[in-house]
């Protein structure tokens, strides 16, 4: 998803697409230096993304949370991917079982539950529902592959972050062979249905550098002084909301990305409608939120993309 920040963006961002060059290997290289991207006209309304699912009312990273977010009429859906003993990639946010799921009573000898320590069908065994309400017992933590049906069944739009790449070697290759062989990197669904993102610069490195084609994005704040390395090969900077100002952000609009466009600000995680209106004037492109029907109503859009605010494919 690119935004378009006003009608001027929208048709800068439509020529661009008719001649986007795609970065070949080299364009990774620390010392490549983006060309500026137009200013932009101003604050619009930002998309809004429902973090692990629509969390606040619904057990995070399932199955029920995307459904949820989908009967709140939010298309995109964020969400955290690791991987089994066994090598299954599964959908979870904490490297360990304990938080979210009844390990501690399936498993009580196994601490500290560390997901990688775990087969697929050890995982599937754990309730990750009672947690969050009784009425939600009996959910189990999703396989990728079963929640990316769920995410094209619901017709909805995936932010998918890559967690703690460093203790899964590879991950970002067979992240990619999964996406692909459940359909989510033709045309149109890598370019306007499908984000990649990781904290870990490397990882994103590696998903740009394997299928250039695909849109990524770096979570953290990194100085100004650093945007050019990142623009390199992403296409987003996604901060915490706490560490940004509208300095910060127009200084990540000057740039342009890995896909000549300009790069964009998503902020994470915002769930009051305060913030939200904080940060929407500082001119962010979307907001990651628990709440996103809250943050929606704050910021005055109309539905899961947001008022007035397009994806471009391609």
């Amino acid at each position: 998803m690119y935004v378009v920040r006003s009608t001027t963006a929208a048709c800068t961002a439509a020529l661009l697409g008719l001649t986007l060059a795609v970065l070949g290997p080299t364009a990774s290289s620390a010392t490549t230096t983006p060309v500026p991207a137009p200013a932009p006209a101003g604050p619009s309304v930002p998309g809004v993304y429902a973090h692990r699912g629509a969390s606040a009312y619904a057990p995070e990273n399932t199955l029920a949370a995307i459904d949820r977010a989908r009967q709140l009429g939010f298309d995109w859906v964020e969400n955290d991917v690791q991987r089994t003993k066994d090598g299954e990639l599964v959908v979870i946010h904490d490297d360990t079982l304990a938080r979210t799921t009844d390990v501690e009573q399936v498993f009580p000898h196994r601490k500290p539950w560390r997901v990688k320590d775990f087969t697929a069908a050890e995982i599937a065994r754990l309730d990750a529902g009672r947690w969050f309400g009784a009425r939600f017992a009996g959910l189990r933590v999703p396989t990728l592959r079963e929640y990316l049906d769920r995410v094209r069944h619901n017709r909805q739009r995936l932010l998918l972050e890559i967690k703690k790449p460093e203790l899964y070697p590879g991950i970002e290759r067979q992240v990619l062979d999964t996406l692909d062989g459940s359909g989510w990197l033709d045309g149109q669904s890598a370019g306007g249905r499908l984000v990649v993102q990781s904290f870990s610069a490397d990882s994103v490195r590696t998903v740009h550098r394997l299928h250039p084609g695909l849109v990524t994005a770096f979570l953290g704040t990194p100085p100004v002084a650093d945007l050019p390395r990142y623009a390199a090969f992403t296409d987003r900077i996604n901060p915490w909301h706490t560490t940004i100002s509208a300095e910060w952000v127009a200084a990540v609009h000057r740039l342009r990305g890995a896909h000549g466009r300009p790069l964009e600000v998503d902020t994470w995680i915002v769930d009051d409608a305060e913030t939200a209106r904080k940060v929407r004037r500082m001119g962010v492109d979307g907001i990651i939120t628990n709440a996103p029907d809250v943050v929606r109503e704050a910021v005055g859009g109309a539905d899961g993309a947001a008022g007035g605010v397009r994806a471009l494919a391609g």
